[in-house]
């Protein structure tokens, strides 16, 4: 199993979906990708400042916000 990364919320982008979930920008703290800016699902309150535990620092989050089929 692989250990979590921690990543601080820079930017709330919006929320998408029915069920709340916030598009977040985060910046990893420690661990290979330390620096690194990702966009993000997040379920849940949150805020900037927040710091979130990312399992996964390689792939972003899908570019469908505000998108209809």
């Amino acid at each position: 199993m692989t250990e979590a990364v921690p990543a601080e919320i820079v930017q709330i982008l919006g929320r998408t979906g029915n069920r709340g979930v916030i598009r977040a920008r985060c910046k990893v703290l420690e661990g290979r990708d330390a620096g690194k800016i990702l966009i993000r699902n997040i379920l849940g309150p949150t805020k900037v400042g927040d710091i979130v535990m990312l399992v996964e620092t390689e792939i972003e989050a899908a570019d469908n916000f505000g998108k209809r089929r």
